[in-house]
Order: C-alpha cells, then structure tokens, then sequence
C-alpha cells in the first residue's frame, strides 16, 4: 500500500468524482483509477461504488478513509519535522477559528505568517467552539480559536486565554434602544433576538445571563454566522448580543452597553500531543509562549 494510493483515494472521496480527482492530484484518470483499482485488489475490497452519475464510497471505503486520512497527514508531519530540523519551516497549517473571533487581527497575523513561512499551506475553517475543540483534539486542526463563557474552560487540549470581554447590545439605528446610553437584561428580555444556534457556546453565555437573571426571552432566528446576523437585526427582524470588541466589525447596526452583560473569555487551543513546526511558527507570530 502506498501513500499516494492513500492520496487518490481521499481525493476521490472529497470530490465525489475520478475526473476532479485527478485533476486535483495532477495525474491523468486512468493513472488514478489504475492505482485505485489496484489497491482495491490488495485490500480484497471495493472503495467506491461507481455509476454514470456519481461515485460514493462503499462500506469499506468508509472504513478505509479516517486511517488513510491519518497516514498522509503522520508522512506530512514527518516531513515537516525534517525540514524543521535543517531550519526551514513547511507542510501545513490548520486553523480553527469561531465566527466572532476579535482578540487576534487574524488577517493581519496570516499576513505576516506568510511573509516569513511562504512554504506553508494554510487551511481555515469556521465553525462554533465546541466543534473546533473536537477537531484539535482528533488532530483535524493544529490550533483554534474559540470564545467561551467563563463557566467554561476547553478540555482535553492545551489553552491559551487571548482575552476577556463583555457583551454589548446589536440593534438597527431606527430601534427605540438605540438612542440609549445603556441598556439591561430585563429590557431587552421584552426583544425578540437574533443568536446562535441552542446549545454553541455562543448562544450559551447569553443563555445562561439571562437564567441567571430570571429572565426568559423569545429566539426569533438562529444563525449560524455573525454578519448574516446583523443583516437580520439591520432589518429590523430582532435585536442581538455579541462581544463588544467584535462589535465594531459590522456595519449599519448601532451597539448599546448592556450593564449585567454575559461575559466571554477567547482562548487559543492546540492538541496535547504537541505543535507541529509550522503550528510553533504560528504561535511564535502571535506572540503567544507554549511555555
């Protein structure tokens, strides 16, 4: 079995296609489907079901991925350590990173990242923070960013707390509340709002503020990103909470105090086994001391 059987295989499965596989893995079809059908042989099972129209994986190829999966990105690491070693900086980088992310200019520390690691691939993908722990923890990420309520704390992976901050109130500039020095819970409890889906910690913090007021509220819309949030409460659909220095990041809404607001707390996270090199570099950029 060999690792680029390995790398056409994942290809195949990602794309749903021989043809964009292929294309993906720069080789002609028939070189990849000869190397497919051979490991197919070798494993004394079919990977994938083929028709006309679309190819899916069988059982067997579903078996099959995860460990495939993890024997390219163990041969990428071990690459990446070499070339670490000799002093140069390679492979890839993966970053997790939560809607409202506001304690890193993100864009600005990948700018700076690739001016001095160019070699680096970097891969970035949005999703809420309880989603983002379990994907470091399997090693589908090297690091994340995430934003917690400080009744919670990340677990089963290393922690770095970025910063804390408090929540403010999101409503559009025509909204009675907008006009207002500060505002409470138990005024904006009579709001219909605009949050995260049940259960993200996201929505969460806000959840709990409110039980702990004795307060109960109505969740119009659950969104699952922070702009087409605001566009919701631009329209006059509901009102919102969101950290207050992510907050100015969104246009055409005005943001209000809200004086017992939830608070967050937004720690970078990375998996216990350890940094790759190019995890390291990152760090390194932000500043931030594995210690």
């Amino acid at each position: 079995m060999e690792l680029q059987q390995m790398r056409y295989v994942v290809a195949v499965a990602e794309t749903g296609s021989f043809n964009r596989a292929a294309q993906r893995c720069l080789v002609v079809q028939s070189a990849l489907s000869h190397q497919i059908a051979r490991l197919e042989r070798e494993l004394g099972a079919r990977l994938f079901d083929r028709t006309s129209r679309r190819v899916r994986l069988t059982a067997a190829g579903a078996a099959f991925l995860p460990a495939a999966r993890q024997c390219l990105d163990f041969a990428e690491r071990a690459a990446a350590e070499v070339a670490a070693a000799v002093g140069e900086v390679r492979g890839r980088l993966s970053v997790g990173v939560i809607p409202t992310v506001a304690a890193v200019d993100l864009p600005a520390a990948l700018h700076e990242f690739r001016r001095r690691y160019p070699q680096v691939r970097v891969r970035l993908r949005m999703a809420a923070s309880h989603e983002l722990v379990e994907q470091v923890r399997q090693g589908a990420l090297d690091l994340a960013f995430l934003g917690l309520p400080l009744t919670a704390r990340p677990e089963g992976v290393r922690a770095h707390e970025l910063a804390r901050d408090r929540h403010v109130a999101i409503v559009a500039p025509e909204h009675p509340l907008a006009a207002r020095a500060e505002t409470d819970l138990r005024t904006l409890a009579g709001e219909e709002f605009v949050d995260f889906p049940e259960g993200s910690p996201g929505r969460t913090q806000s959840d709990q503020a409110f039980a702990a007021a004795g307060l109960t509220r109505n969740v119009a819309f659950e969104v699952t990103t922070a702009d087409l949030m605001a566009g919701l409460v631009r329209e006059g659909l509901g009102v919102a909470m969101l950290p207050s220095t992510y907050a100015p990041a969104l246009a055409g809404v005005a943001t209000v105090p809200v004086t017992d607001a939830p608070a967050r707390i937004e720690h970078l996270v990375w998996s216990t086994a350890g940094l790759t090199p190019a995890a390291a570099a990152f760090l390194e950029v932000l500043g931030v001391a594995v210690g």
